[in-house]
């Protein structure tokens, strides 16, 4: 039986990885829209598209993202923006009768200074990092939104937060890309330019865990389609998230190291001890994920390798 699946952020790193996933499915028929042929911020715009697609299942992948300064110059529209777009396809998948959808959040949904490793329990204990407070409590809204369905229409909309992405299609500008992205371009154009000396921020001592993009995608098919019984076994009706990572964190250090012999780099790293070094730790915990039944399989330097060789073949265009 033919299942149309609707991936809301198709184009983004992950949304790619879950099509991509999901097509190896012959029974599987795939509905995407870009942003000018569907504009998710518009709530009958996204009313009009479910009435007429006649859609099974949502992940839902769409959001407004962006790095700490995005995040402290406009708080107004991160916060607007990704309420809107998981109220109008949350809202609108219910009116039209799609019972399963599956939400991606963010581990910036928990307090700043949470017991590590970060269970699920750990939501709403806390104060939330500054930087990105309106962005994780868009997030959390929509984990409570599917949880509300859930609870008041018997929907089964689930919830999974993520710890840290890297793989293909990651954003590689040298400003406002994230740490991986930004280390591999970094080494990558030291190793071309033969530069001697690469500069890290920091100690090198904060820990950080990752995780290849395609286990996400992975991962998240395997929370949608779990049964209700197992699922059930490991959340309630008000705590329904389930985190998803390796349950393995490296220092800066060493994934720097790490990059640097992936890449081939045979210069010198220079740390900076003048500049910060962030939150200390920040490790999910992954054992609620792993009784369910899946486990991460891509090590940190297999992933970088396969990062690093996609980036090769597409580093022409990237922005600087």
């Amino acid at each position: 039986m033919v299942k149309r699946i609707f991936v809301a952020g198709h184009n983004g790193m992950v949304g790619r990885a879950i099509v991509k996933k999901l097509k190896n499915d012959p029974n599987n028929e795939i509905v995407v829209a870009t942003r000018t042929e569907l504009d998710l911020v518009n709530q009958q715009a996204v009313n009009d598209f479910f009435t007429n697609q006649d859609i099974d299942q949502v992940y839902l992948a769409a959001a407004k993202v962006g790095g700490i300064h995005a995040n402290n110059e406009f708080p107004a529209d991160f916060i607007y923006e990704n309420l809107m777009i998981e109220s109008n396809i949350i809202h609108a998948a219910h009116k039209n009768e799609v019972q399963d959808l599956l939400f991606l959040g963010s581990s910036c949904i928990y307090p700043k200074h949470s017991t590590q490793p970060i269970k699920e329990d750990s939501l709403l204990t806390g104060i939330l990092e500054e930087t990105n407070e309106p962005y994780a409590i868009s997030k959390i809204a929509g984990i409570k939104l599917c949880e509300s369905y859930n609870r008041q229409y018997g929907r089964n909309y689930r919830s999974v937060m993520p710890t840290n992405l890297y793989g293909e299609h990651d954003n590689f500008h040298l400003e406002n890309s994230h740490v991986i992205p930004a280390l591999l371009r970094r080494f990558h154009e030291a190793k071309i330019n033969k530069t001697p000396i690469v500069k890290a921020w920091g100690t090198g001592k904060p820990m950080r865990e990752f995780l290849y993009v395609k286990e996400m995608a992975s991962a998240s098919i395997f929370i949608m389609n779990l049964d209700e019984t197992s699922y059930t076994s490991e959340t309630n009706s008000m705590l329904s998230h389930i985190n998803i990572g390796t349950g393995v964190d490296y220092t800066i250090r060493s994934l720097t190291e790490l990059v640097a012999k992936v890449v081939g780099y045979q210069g010198e790293i220079f740390w900076d001890c003048t500049k910060p070094d962030g939150t200390p730790r920040k490790l999910m915990d992954v054992s609620r994920l792993n009784r369910l039944g899946w486990k991460a399989e891509v090590g940190l330097e297999e992933g970088l390798i396969k990062t690093y060789n996609w980036f090769k073949k597409n580093q022409d265009g990237f922005r600087k």
